[in-house]
């Protein structure tokens, strides 16, 4: 499932519209039509991640777990984020090392 259907199931699931998601978001009309064919920018990924009150992970299919995780020991959205922007090409076990090595050095950060 690509990014964007995934981002309209979820919407229809929530009761909203791509236009409504869009909106709520607060980006360009028709702005994740795009998305068929080009990756977005991080921060707009995130906002519609936080309108339809998922995970980035869950919209880029890095899990099947719409929710986003309430646990301490989960990286916070931003994180997230910088995984996904280094590169969006990058392959899945690229991203998931990255993701990784930030859950590495937080756990070190939090004994210091």
């Amino acid at each position: 499932m690509t990014l964007f259907d995934r981002i309209k199931t979820i919407s229809k699931e929530r009761g909203y519209s791509i236009a409504e998601v869009e909106r709520k978001a607060g980006i360009s009309a028709n702005y994740m039509y795009q998305w068929k064919k080009r990756n977005p920018s991080p921060k707009a990924l995130a906002s519609v991640a936080d309108v339809l009150n998922v995970s980035v992970d869950y919209l880029l299919g890095n899990t099947d777990i719409p929710e986003p995780s309430t646990s301490s020991d989960d990286l916070t959205k931003n994180q997230k984020l910088i995984a996904y922007s280094i590169d969006p090409d990058i392959s899945d076990e690229e991203r998931q090392a990255i993701i990784n090595m930030v859950k590495e050095a937080m756990k070190f950060r939090r004994r210091l």
